[in-house]
This record gives structure tokens, sequence and C-alpha cells, in this order.
């Protein structure tokens, strides 16, 4: 399972990195698919200038007709994203959970949520979206909306709420949010010929409008607790199950979730009963266990680097300390057992 990279933004701070999409680009480029979108920075389609709708990383729609051999695995996005299936049919996976998408779908994801389109291969279909970035990456954070959205700020705080404090990744859309798409995708469409951004201004929030009303109409529940601190670690935590190899240091993970040293720990240690470095060289620990096993070929060396740890020495003295002998011991134990069964 792919996930988002470190990187590091111009203030030298930790920061995401978004899934780029690439697999849309391909194929839009070859002519499998119509991609209509406006975008800015790693997100395919026609640029979008620097001051034109500021927070908005991709929007439009693409239209596919003929059957594909591409889906979009694992990733997240910089932003809220909001998509609307229109026609056809599209499968999409979120967590442990599996969507069979229907015409007047709409799906709604937060950046640190990931998933997937596609069993393996997205369908025909034509399908909305908008990548609208608000200034967040985790749970706890607040808000910013780009300076253009005008709702007032009474129904704007209600419309963040409704965004925070639930989850449900997939809504029946009313004829409204319908009605927003549909017209947004013929504006983009016609961006080459006609002025574009006022229109989609008015677009976007008359969208954001049938969005909460939606909502309000729907009675949905809202829970607290996705928008606690907690939550960000605990988030951290699960998807270190595929980035133990990474160069983590205490002040790295607690940068990456926004969080001081100190805090960051503690709710480590409430859910996990041990610290974030032994948190994470447990899983190492383990992949590297496993790897002595699977592949007899690799040195206890490779092993140690391809699992995040920094030098042989340390591995060796902390999979010692763990397994009670050394990697070379371990293994050769685990050879002569199989011998022995055969």
């Amino acid at each position: 399972m792919e996930r988002r990279a470190k990187f590091y933004d111009q203030s030298g701070k930790l920061s995401h990195k978004a899934d780029n999409c690439s697999p849309v680009k391909i194929a839009a480029d070859k002519g499998y698919l119509e991609l209509t979108t406006l975008a800015r920075d790693s997100y395919p389609g026609k640029r979008l200038n620097k001051a034109e709708l500021s927070g908005i990383k991709s929007i439009g729609y693409w239209n596919i007709r003929d059957l594909q051999s591409w889906g979009l695995d694992w990733h997240t996005n910089e932003g809220i994203e909001i998509c609307y299936l229109e026609s056809g049919d599209l499968t999409f996976f979120l967590g442990d959970e599996k969507f069979s998408l229907e015409p007047n779908h709409m799906t709604i994801t937060r950046p640190w949520i990931s998933h997937k389109l596609g069993n393996p291969h997205v369908e025909m279909c034509k399908l909305h979206w908008l990548i609208l970035d608000v200034a967040v990456r985790h749970p706890h954070q607040e808000w910013s909306w780009p300076e253009w959205v005008i709702l007032n700020p009474k129904d704007l705080e209600k419309l963040t709420i409704y965004f925070r404090q639930n989850e449900q990744p997939v809504w029946k859309a009313s004829h409204e949010l319908k009605d927003c798409f549909v017209k947004i995708g013929k504006v983009i469409r016609e961006a080459g010929e006609k002025e574009y951004e006022s229109k989609l201004r008015i677009l976007i929030n008359a969208l954001l409008i049938a969005l909460l009303e939606h909502f309000q109409e729907g009675k949905i529940k809202l829970n607290e607790e996705l928008i606690e601190s907690r939550r960000t670690v605990k988030l951290f935590l699960k998807s270190l199950e595929v980035r133990f190899h990474e160069p983590w240091t205490l002040p790295d993970m607690a940068a990456f979730c926004k969080l001081g040293t100190t805090r960051f720990t503690q709710y480590c240690v409430e859910l996990s009963n041990c610290t974030p470095m032994v948190f994470i060289n447990k899983i190492r620990l383990n992949e590297a266990s496993k790897r002595l096993n699977d592949l007899p070929a690799a040195s206890a060396t490779e092993i140690a680097y391809h699992c995040g740890f920094s030098s042989t020495q340390y591995f060796t003295t902390v999979f010692k300390r763990h397994f009670g002998k050394t990697p070379q011991a371990y293994r050769k134990e685990k050879v002569e057992r199989f011998k022995a069964k055969s």
C-alpha cells in the first residue's frame, strides 16, 4: 500500500506530499479518456495561475468511454476532496470498506483518509471532483478557507463542523449538488475560450451552500472525537506499519503530527503503552525477523537498513534485547528448525 512520502516545505518544516494522480495523466495523454481539469502543483490538467482560485488543487472531471487498464491506488490528497459520479459505475475503497458507486453518488474524503479507485481498474464513468486545500493535514487542526469563499461566518462555521465531525464517505447527492458539478464542468470545458474565474467562484460557493443544506437535511450525527489530537497520533501510528523504514526521530514524528514532542509522546504512551521510538522499533524488529526468515540471500546489514535502523550495531543490540539472540543466531535457529521438520 503506497502512502505519501515525507518532504520538507520552504520553511524547513516536515509536511505532507500528496499523490500526483500520474495514472490519470498518462491515460489522458494517450487518449484513453477525456480529462477536463484546472489544477496546480502535481495534479494533472490545465495550469491555474498563482492568483487564481487560491486553495484549489484540482477541479474538473474525467469521462471514460472505453475499458481501462489502470486504477488509482491508495492515496491521499492535500485538501478535502468532493467527488460526484454523474454516469457509469466506479469501485471506491476506503480503509477496509468497499463501495460500489452508482450515478448520483458523491464521496467526501479528508487529507488524512487514504482511498483508492478501481477494482483494480477504473470502470467506464464520468466523475467530477473538487480538491480544496483548507490548510489542514490532520484531524485536530483548525480549517482555513480561501478568502473568496463568501458564506457568512455562521454558515461557514456550521459547514466546517459538519466536515470535521462527521466522516461518512459516501452520500446520495441532491439535485442542487449535481447541477453545480455539471455547470462547473461546462465552465472548465470552455475555459480556453471564456473567462472562468468569477463563474467558478460563484459555482463553488453555490456548491458549498448546497452541501451545507444537504448535511442539515440529512440530520447527521457529529462526533467530537474525530477532531482530537489523540486521533491524529493514532492515525500516524497506524501509518508506521508501512512507513517504518523512513528515518523517523521523535522530533520528526511530533512535527509531522503538528504537535510538541511532550504531547505527542503522551498520546503515544496512552495508545500503545510505550514511547514512540520503542513503538517504531517494535514494528521494525518484527519486519526484520520476517525478512531474516524469508530472504536468505539478504545480509543482516541489508535487512537492518531496509527496516529503518541507522546502524547494524544498534540493530543487533535491540534485536538481541527483544528476541534474546543476535540476528545471525535467530536466522540460523530458524533454518535448523526448518531442516529438522523436513
